[in-house]
């Protein structure tokens, strides 16, 4: 009788060492699979969302519009497309201004039009080098764009559109056929027209505005 209990008792005992090792053994297993899972898997998969979260951050860009009784930010997305022009921030929002002064009444690609004249400006020999030396140019005594002489161009609150119309031109896009010159034959003077007529040669017109490039 005790020979019998005694083997009961040992098997008991080799069976719980036997559930035991199987316990540790399926626990290792599932550490091991874990740190191969952990180190087949690149830092930018396990850091996924800090990535996307980055992304969004940065594919969110403002510039500042300064306005004669306040100040507001006209909030902007970046487009996919790289710009072909690295202008600072106060380019940029000399740009804006001159664009909203001169075309503000206009539809988006006649604001585009005048950005366009801009950047040809910089890029022509005749005229000075950056967005910021073209648009505050004097000639004879008197500003290139008359918005600047007026004080217009200080004054104007850049609207979503034209900050549109301005990163179109930044990219890339010209439509102007290679104008250097515009002009809204309703409002100027009649020696400025009469300058234009003799002196440029006529591209077409868009809105109000006559555009024209130099004589050929």
């Amino acid at each position: 009788m005790k020979i019998v209990m005694y083997k009961r008792a040992l098997a008991c005992l080799v069976l719980m060492n036997l559930l035991f090792l199987c316990g540790f053994v399926s626990v290792t297993e599932i550490r091991t699979a874990r740190m191969a899972v952990a180190m087949r898997t690149p830092a930018s998969e396990l850091k996924l969302d800090e990535t996307l979260k980055a992304d969004k951050t940065r594919s969110a860009l403002g510039i500042t519009a300064i306005a004669a009784s306040d100040q507001r930010v006209v909030g902007y997305q970046v487009l996919e497309k790289e710009p072909l022009y690295e202008l600072t921030d106060e380019e940029m929002d000399a740009l804006c201004r001159i664009v909203e002064a001169e075309a503000g009444s206009e539809d988006e690609d006649g604001k585009l039009l005048v950005a366009n004249v801009v950047l040809n400006r910089v890029k022509d020999k005749h005229f000075p080098d950056t967005v910021g030396e073209v648009i505050f140019q004097e000639k004879n005594g008197s500003y290139q764009f008359s918005p600047v002489g007026s004080g217009r161009f200080y004054r104007v609150t850049v609207s979503e559109e034209t900050v549109a119309a301005v990163q179109r031109a930044l990219e890339g896009e010209d439509i102007s056929e290679g104008a250097l010159y515009f002009a809204s034959r309703r409002y100027a003077n009649g020696s400025k027209m009469s300058w234009f007529d003799t002196h440029l040669t006529y591209l077409f017109q868009h809105g109000n505005h006559e555009f024209y490039t130099s004589a050929r």
